[in-house]
């Protein structure tokens, strides 16, 4: 039983249920993990085994009461560092927040609660979630526990190295461009983006509105549909979470893909794509085939508008909603005051760091006068164009396969001077965001020795599909059984 930490939540939940197994034993299986591994990963912010403990003695409590259960019960899970969680502290990894400990729990956190899930601690990112490699954490680089040497992806490349390290049975992210499926693909995880609405965003510190999402970060395809039957549903504090049943995502997970219709969009090939990720995608395209899936390739035409579209909108709605973060009410206040202007711009200047200043700045001259039509109304029609371009795909097919990141994972710093080829990274997950469409990213493959991932596109609240199209895929091969060795 030494080894509890590599168990999946469905594993878990069996051996509690049948007692095999105390939620104190698995809580503690993961905190010793933690203590022995997290040194070299360094995919924690925050850790909070007081609070992890006491939960999992509450829920073994309650299971020893006969009590009726449910599958999160006990179980041990990290959350991303721009989750509010109440009483404890929530930094968006930026010196900004360094200090800000939250009144309330977001929405997620809250249903996590419900459910009696244990809190190991919060994961670093990229500083209010923009980046690509979580380098621009403003506390430390969290590494890859493939190769320690390379970035774990990001922005949510703490909860990616958490679960791919067994430093928590399951964590959550939050994807604006690829922060969820971009770091799951290359450290060999699991990770999916809801369909824009599924699931509320209350107490998600916000980077992009319209973009961002809340979703799952798992060993395995299982655990993921068992998150999202969590995190999913209406919340009345969040306008945009929207008002449709939620679904039992895990009846979706039947091996059966026959007479379903694949898209293999080519646009999601080009573009930097390395031939050794790109041969792997179709060999897993050819994998569902076998299986008895009908694929053909596609196109997506304005998907090369994609990331520019993007880089124009997310600062945009960057610069407007981290204008809170003034030094007034909360947050990093500048020690040298002289008025209150420049008590704003030094406690700005102090408090972002150099990426998230850049997408500040990007963002307030595309709103600016003069250049609003030139540059964020145009983006808002591409837009539109590029949703139906995936319209027009899914009246043909039932899902869309692409490679998740472009390439495996690069060496840390390797991109630090290069700010495009850091972007880049994201080419082939960002229009999914732009579209507000579903999508999983999930392990296919290696390439010198570093996972490569599979993007699974479905139709808007159509995640059931793409949950039984990668747990078929999952079934056929081991990719998913595979560990780096720490």
């Amino acid at each position: 039983m030494s080894e509890l930490f590599r168990l999946t939540i469905h594993e878990a939940r069996d051996l509690l249920e049948r007692g095999e197994v105390s939620s104190r034993e698995l809580t503690q299986a993961v905190l010793e993990r933690i203590e022995a591994v997290e040194p070299k990963v360094r995919a924690y912010i925050t850790l909070t085994p007081e609070l992890a403990i006491q939960q999992a003695e509450e829920a073994d409590r309650l299971r020893a009461t006969g009590s009726a259960v449910d599958t999160l019960t006990g179980i041990p899970i990290a959350l991303k560092d721009n989750l509010c969680t109440r009483g404890v502290l929530t930094t968006c990894a930026s010196k900004i927040l360094q200090n800000f400990v939250p009144p309330y729990d977001a929405h997620v956190v809250e249903q996590l609660r419900q459910r009696g899930a244990v809190f190991v601690g919060k994961t670093n990112m990229d500083e209010f979630a923009m980046g690509s490699s979580t380098e621009n954490s403003a506390f430390f680089v969290t590494r890859n526990p493939w190769n320690l040497d390379c970035v774990p992806g990001g922005s949510s490349g703490g909860s990616a190295a958490a679960v791919a390290a067994d430093l928590c049975i399951t964590a959550l992210g939050s994807d604006t461009g690829g922060s969820i499926r971009q770091p799951a693909a290359l450290c060999g995880v699991v990770g999916m983006k809801p369909t824009y609405g599924r699931v509320s965003r209350y107490g998600l510190v916000a980077y992009a509105s319209s973009l961002d999402q809340i979703g799952p970060v798992t060993k395995d395809v299982t655990d993921c549909a068992i998150l999202m039957n969590a995190i999913c549903g209406k919340d009345s504090r969040d306008s945009t979470s929207v008002h449709l049943p939620v679904p039992d995502f895990t009846s979706a997970l039947v091996p059966e893909v026959r007479g379903l219709r694949v898209g293999v969009p080519k646009e999601f090939f080009a573009q930097g794509v390395a031939p050794e990720v790109a041969d792997t995608v179709y060999r897993a395209v050819r994998e569902l085939e076998s299986l008895g899936a009908v694929a053909e390739e596609t196109s997506l035409p304005y998907i090369e508008y994609g990331l520019a579209c993007y880089y124009i909108l997310a600062p945009a709605e960057a610069s407007s909603n981290l204008a809170r973060y003034d030094g007034v009410k909360y947050g990093w206040r500048t020690q040298e005051l002289a008025g209150h202007i420049d008590m704003v711009e030094k406690t700005r200047g102090e408090g972002f760091g150099a990426e998230v200043k850049q997408r500040i700045m990007i963002g307030t001259y595309a709103l600016s006068a003069g250049y609003y039509d030139a540059y964020y109304l145009k983006a808002q029609q591409v837009r539109t164009l590029i949703r139906q371009d995936f319209d027009r795909a899914f009246e043909r097919y039932d899902v869309l396969i692409t490679p998740t990141s472009p390439t495996v994972a690069f060496q840390i710093g390797e991109k630090a001077d290069d700010p495009l080829a850091m972007k880049l990274a994201d080419v082939c997950t960002i229009p999914v965001n732009i579209a507000g469409l579903p999508a999983l990213a999930m392990p296919c493959g290696f390439s010198d020795g570093l996972p490569i991932g599979l993007q699974i596109i479905g139709k808007p609240w159509d995640e059931e599909t793409i949950l039984r199209v990668a747990y078929t895929y999952e079934q056929a091969t081991d990719w998913h059984q595979r560990k780096p060795s720490l």
